[in-house]
């Protein structure tokens, strides 16, 4: 089993791993650094609509970010959106301070999403790049499956820091300031974010050759197909956040809500790293297919619970099954997006499952609050159905064989040289799965 993992961290060593880790950690850090630094100051109406902007900010900005970093390479566009974004988020909590208008704040939390580097999308693509570059282009089997590693490991870090996020700001608020949550994520996107743009391993622009990366079509079926997949998993996580905020709120102990999200962390963690190093025995589509119907039924018992510890067991239960579908979702992603459109392809997915979560916070609030906390969790139901239906009918191998080979990401030499000298020199043919 530790095989596995050590054949991911002999690609770029560990501190890769760690740094993107540390990197991507302002994203989740914001929304929720936001929303508890104005529910302190000045209540839960602002709060929602100015967080509801760095959401949509995130959303509308992920994409384009993905692009420029696919056509200029990453380091100097991970580089200049980590800065920026540092500055955004001081403005921002500057702003909240001062009591300027809520018209500057969500303008300003807007621009704090949209600047947002993307670190986890390209996290994937970089790590793409590296493994075709240690295999040989990827085509071989030993390439897939370092790379359908990879993105498990990834993934896994993803889901961890989108669990760590909210506790950690949730942690700084009380003990130190309001404002401490956002002015953390600030730090850590000038420092942690720039180092990510300047590691080694950052690669550079698309190798176009005669053909320009814009003119390779992004969108196909599987691409879409993929995208409600991500959009439905947001709406799942948000409503069930929700769920559970207003099922602690309703005991009397609204701090709890913190804890009970947390135990998703564990268990999804868990099961990404199973992930990553056990052997693929089966296609990805076949594991999305199962990895949802596995969700569908984990998230049932969320319309029966009426406490802290059936709700921290139904939580826990739904983690098992987020992980692997997510590396399904990415995994597939990697097999159907172009390869000189890679970053944007994963920031396009990254983009649904902020959407999703961000639609759900606006339905689910108000559900809960007129219903109960139950109303929050059948949503969060009818959501992991829907996304059964989709995977059941609609994910079907012909849609997600592997892209055409076309221009790649310029990735550097990190660690040991290839054994192939083919493969140490020149562009790589194609390194999807």
């Amino acid at each position: 089993m530790l095989a596995g993992l050590r054949s991911v961290f002999a690609v770029a060593g560990v501190g890769l791993p760690v740094l993107s880790f540390l990197a991507r950690l302002p994203a989740a850090l914001c929304p929720i650094g936001t929303l508890l630094m104005l529910t302190e100051l000045d209540g839960i109406g602002r709060a929602g609509v100015v967080a509801g902007m760095l959401w949509l900010g995130q959303a509308v900005g992920g994409t384009p970010i993905g692009r420029l970093a696919d056509r200029r390479g990453h380091r100097p566009v991970i580089l200049v959106a980590s800065l920026a974004n540092a500055v955004a988020i001081v403005a921002l909590a500057g702003a909240v301070l001062g009591g300027l208008p809520v018209a500057v704040q969500a303008l300003l939390a807007g621009l704090v999403g949209v600047t947002m580097p993307q670190v986890g999308p390209l996290s994937r693509t970089r790590w793409i790049a590296l493994t075709a570059s240690r295999a040989g282009g990827g085509g071989s089997t030993g390439g897939k499956e370092l790379t359908g590693r990879a993105l498990s490991l990834d993934t896994t870090i993803d889901e961890i820091s989108f669990m760590a996020g909210p506790a950690l700001a949730a942690t700084v608020v009380v003990l130190v300031h309001p404002a401490a949550g956002l002015l953390l994520a600030a730090v850590l996107s000038a420092v942690c974010g720039v180092l990510f743009a300047l590691h080694p391993t950052a690669p550079g622009p698309v190798r176009t050759g005669r053909v320009a990366a814009a003119g390779v079509p992004l969108v196909s079926p599987g691409l879409m197909v993929l995208c409600a997949m991500a959009l439905a998993q947001g709406l799942v996580w948000g409503a069930a956040n929700a769920g559970v905020s207003a099922l602690s709120k309703q005991l009397g102990e609204a701090g709890m809500a913190g804890f009970v999200w947390g135990s998703m962390a564990v268990t999804s963690a868990l099961a990404g790293l199973v992930c990553t190093a056990l052997p693929v025995k089966r296609d990805l589509t076949v594991r999305l297919r199962l990895a949802i119907v596995a969700q569908t039924l984990l998230v049932a018992p969320l319309l029966v619970v009426d406490g802290f510890a059936g709700a921290t067991l139904a939580i826990a239960g739904i983690g098992a099954a987020v992980a692997p579908h997510l590396i399904a979702v990415f995994g597939l992603g990697e097999r159907v997006a172009p390869a000189a459109r890679m970053g944007e392809a994963m920031a396009l997915l990254g983009s649904g499952l902020i959407v999703g979560q961000c639609l759900a916070a606006v339905a689910a609030g108000p559900l809960a609050q007129a219903y109960g906390y139950r109303a929050a969790f059948g949503l969060s139901c009818a959501a992991g159905l829907a996304a059964c239906g989709v995977a059941l009918l609609l994910v079907r191998g012909r849609w997600f064989t592997a892209a055409g080979a076309g221009p790649v990401l310029a990735a550097p030499p990190v660690g040991p040289a290839p054994s192939s000298a083919a493969s140490a020199a020149g562009p790589v043919a194609d390194h999807r799965a």
